[in-house]
C-alpha cells in the first residue's frame, strides 16, 4: 500500500525519513545495492512526495539507483525485503513494476531529457497546469552532454520543468559564507524571485542608459550566485539548499512549483547520509555487496582474483614498460581497476566522469599522436559511444583498445547493465578485432598482444571472476589463431569457447566424459577474425557444434561461425547455448544462469537428449 505523507507535519516528516533510511540499511546489508546515494537522498524524495503529485505528475530518476525511498513510499516496503533477487524488487525504477515509475533508468544522464519529453507531450494533451515532470538527477549525471542537450532546449522553449540537482560532491559550487546563506533562503523563497520579476518588467521602460545599468546591476548580482551557468542557459535557480533539511527543500520545492516554468533546485546533500560510515564521497559505499551494519565488513569475499583486478594488473605491468601507453574510464575508475593506474600515472591515465563519448574520441587523437590508449569500460556503457567507435576509431583504423569489463551477465543490477551486446554490436564494423581471455594467464597474454595489434581491437571479460578451465592460457596471442585445449578426433562433438564461456565449455566436457560421451575443446580466442583454416579442419573429425559465449545469440559467435560454416560449405551442425532474444532481468548470476537453462549441468543434459 503507498504511504501517504500529504498530510504529516515535519516532525512526522522526519521520522518517515528516518524509517525509510533504516529499511534501506537494513535491506541493503543483507541483499547488496546502492547504498550511499540512497540514504544521502531519503529527505529529497521525502520533500518531493510531499509536494508533488506522484499520481498524476512524471517522477523521473536520473540512473533511478537513488529511488530506494521512492519505491518504500510507493506501495513496495512489504516486498523491498526482495530487492535486486530474481522475481523482486529491481534496484533501479522500472514501469512494469510499479506504475509510479516512470521510466526505467540505469545509465545516467537521461532525466532531462525524458522530463523535456513528458512537458512536450503534457502540453500537446492539454494538460499543463495539472501536471509537471519532476526530475531528481545527480551532479555526476551533470557531467555528461546530454544533460545539457536536454537544458539548451529546455531553456529556450521554457516548459514548466522541476530539476531537483543532488549535489553530494559540493561538485557544482561550494558555499560562500554569509553571502551564499542569505541567498540560498531568498532563492528559496518569493524574495528573489518578485525582485527578478520586477526587474525584468522595469527594464522594458527604462531609458537605454538606465536599463544598461540595471542590466549590469541584475548580471553582477547573478555573477556571485552558484547559478549563473542555468540562469545564462534560461532556467531559473534556487539554492543552494541544504538537501537534509525538510522544511528548506518544502520551501524550494513549493517555490518552484509555483514558478510555472524550467527551474532547477541546487540541494546539497551528503553521500550516505545517516549511515556514519558510509557518509562522505566513499567510492567503496556506492554500491556494495552484503555487509554487517555494526562493524561495516562485507559479509563475503571471493579469495580468487577478478577479472578486473587481473586486467589492472596487466595493464600496470604493460603501462610501466611502454610509456607510450594511457588509457581513459568514464565515472568507473574503482570499477575498472583504473584507480591503480590514474593513482601511479595521473598524467597518462584519466576518470573523465560520466562521457563516453568524449573518452572514445579523445583517446582516439593520442591514437592518432602515437600513443597507445586503452579505453576501459562497462560493456553496456560503451553502447553509449557507438557512433565514436565506428566514426572515429574504426573508419581510421586506429590503435584504440576498447577493455570490456562486465561482458556477460552481471547479477543483481539488471537489464541496463547486462554485458550481452557487445559482440553483436561490434563484430558488424569493419577493422574491428575482437578477442576474449579465458583466465588470468590469458588475460595477461592478451595485454601484451593488445599493445602490439595494429587497428582498433575489443577485449571483453566477465564480472567477478573466470569459470575455471582447468588449462592455463599460457600461449600468446596470434591475430585470429584459436587453441586446441583438447582433442578427441574419434568424437563428433566439438565444444567452441570464447572467452569466459571456455570454462563453461570444459565444465560440459567433463560432465559428458563422466556420461561416457567423449569430445573436443577449443577456445576460439578471437571472434573476429575466426580461424576460418583450423575451423575447417576440425569440421572433417567434428559434425556436432556446441557455442559456449557469454552474449547475445544474435549476431553472436555462434552466427559469425555460421557464416564460415555456410562459406566453405561445411557439414556441421551449430547449437549456440549463448542468451536468447530478451533482455536479461535481475537476480542471482547462478540463478538467473539456471532459468535461461545454461549452468554446466544443464547444457549437459541438453546435449546428451539430442545426440
Amino acid at each position: 500500500m503507498k504511504i501517504n505523507i500529504k498530510n504529516k507535519n515535519i516532525q512526522e516528516l522526519k521520522d518517515e525519513c528516518v524509517a525509510l533510511r533504516g529499511k534501506i540499511i537494513q535491506t541493503v546489508s543483507k541483499n547488496g545495492g546502492h547504498l550511499s546515494s540512497n540514504v544521502g537522498a531519503v529527505e529529497l524524495i521525502v520533500a518531493m512526495h510531499y509536494v508533488f503529485d506522484c499520481e498524476n505528475d512524471p517522477f523521473i530518476f536520473d540512473v533511478s539507483h537513488q529511488s530506494y525511498a521512492h519505491k518504500l513510499l510507493t506501495g513496495r516496503w512489504e516486498k523491498f525485503d526482495t530487492l535486486r533477487q530474481i522475481n523482486g524488487i529491481s534496484g533501479y525504477t522500472k514501469p512494469n513494476e510499479s506504475k509510479y515509475d516512470y521510466f526505467i533508468a540505469g545509465h545516467s544522464s537521461t532525466s532531462i531529457s525524458l522530463a523535456v519529453g513528458a512537458a512536450k507531450a503534457i502540453e500537446l494533451k492539454g494538460e499543463t497546469g495539472q501536471r509537471v515532470p519532476v526530475a531528481l538527477i545527480g551532479d555526476g549525471s551533470m557531467s555528461a552532454g546530454m544533460v545539457y542537450e536536454a537544458l539548451n532546449e529546455l531553456g529556450f522553449r521554457k516548459y514548466p520543468v522541476i530539476i531537483i540537482l543532488n549535489d553530494n560532491k559540493m561538485s557544482i559550487s561550494k558555499p560562500i559564507g554569509a553571502i551564499s546563506s542569505f541567498l540560498s533562503h531568498a532563492m528559496a523563497g518569493n524574495f528573489y524571485q518578485k525582485i527578478k520579476k520586477t526587474t525584468e518588467q522595469i527594464l522594458e521602460y527604462l531609458p537605454e542608459s538606465a536599463t544598461y545599468m540595471a542590466k549590469k546591476f541584475e548580471e553582477g548580482f547573478k555573477l556571485i550566485t552558484p547559478g549563473i551557468l542555468f540562469e545564462e542557459l534560461g532556467i531559473d535557480y534556487i539554492g543552494p539548499v541544504d538537501g537534509h533539511n525538510l522544511e528548506s527543500l518544502i520551501k524550494a520545492f513549493e517555490a518552484a512549483k509555483r514558478l510555472k516554468k524550467p527551474v532547477i533546485i541546487h540541494a546539497q546533500t551528503i553521500k550516505g547520509k545517516g549511515y556514519e560510515k558510509a557518509e562522505g564521497y566513499l567510492e567503496n559505499w556506492h554500491g556494495v555487496g552484503p555487509f554487517d551494519i555494526k562493524s561495516g565488513k562485507p559479509l563475503k569475499k571471493s579469495a580468487t582474483k577478478s577479472a578486473t583486478h587481473i586486467y589492472s594488473e596487466a595493464l600496470l605491468k604493460l603501462a610501466k614498460t611502454h610509456k607510450n601507453v594511457v588509457g581513459v574510464t568514464a565515472a568507473m575508475p574503482s570499477g575498472t581497476g583504473m584507480d591503480k593506474l590514474i593513482d601511479t600515472f595521473p598524467d597518462r591515465f584519466w576518470d573523465v566522469a560520466i562521457a563516453e563519448q568524449h573518452a572514445v574520441t579523445s583517446m582516439c587523437a593520442m591514437a592518432k599522436e602515437g600513443f597507445k590508449p586503452f579505453v576501459t569500460i562497462y560493456s553496456t556503457f560503451l553502447q553509449r559511444a557507438y557512433d565514436q567507435v565506428i566514426h572515429d576509431a574504426c573508419i581510421m583504423n586506429l590503435n584504440v583498445v576498447f577493455a570490456m569489463d562486465r561482458a556477460g551477465i552481471v547479477g543483481e543490477d539488471g537489464e541496463t547493465h547486462q554485458g550481452v551486446f557487445d559482440i553483436s554490436y561490434l563484430s558488424a564494423i569493419p577493422n574491428m578485432t575482437l578477442l576474449a581471455p579465458r583466465d588470468e594467464a590469458s588475460m595477461q597474454r592478451a595485454i601484451e598482444y593488445a599493445y602490439i595489434h595494429k587497428g582498433p581491437l575489443a577485449i571483453r571479460y566477465p564480472r567477478g571472476c573466470f569459470a575455471d578451465c582447468e588449462i592455463q592460457g599460457e600461449t600468446p596471442f596470434e591475430l585470429g589463431k584459436l587453441e586446441i585445449l583438447k582433442e578427441q578426433k574419434d568424437s563428433e562433438i566439438l565444444l567452441l569457447g570464447y572467452g569466459n564461456g571456455v570454462g563453461r565449455a570444459m565444465q560440459v566436457s567433463k560432465l559428458l566424459e563422466e556420461n561416457k560421451i567423449k569430445s573436443s575443446v577449443v577456445d576460439l580466442r578471437f571472434a573476429k577474425p575466426l580461424d576460418e583454416m583450423n575451423l575447417i579442419k576440425l569440421a572433417k573429425n567434428h559434425s556436432s557444434w556446441f557455442v559456449f559465449s557469454d552474449s547475445a545469440k544474435l549476431g553472436g559467435v555462434a552466427s559469425l561461425l555460421g557464416m564460415i560454416k555456410e562459406e566453405n560449405s561445411l557439414n556441421v551442425k551449430i547449437k549456440s547455448f549463448e542468451y536468447d532474444d530478451i533482455f536479461i532481468s535481475h537476480g542471482n548470476t547462478k540463478l538467473i544462469e539456471k532459468s535461461l537453462e545454461i549452468l554446466p549441468e544443464q547444457i549437459t543434459q541438453r546435449i546428451m537428449k539430442g545426440l
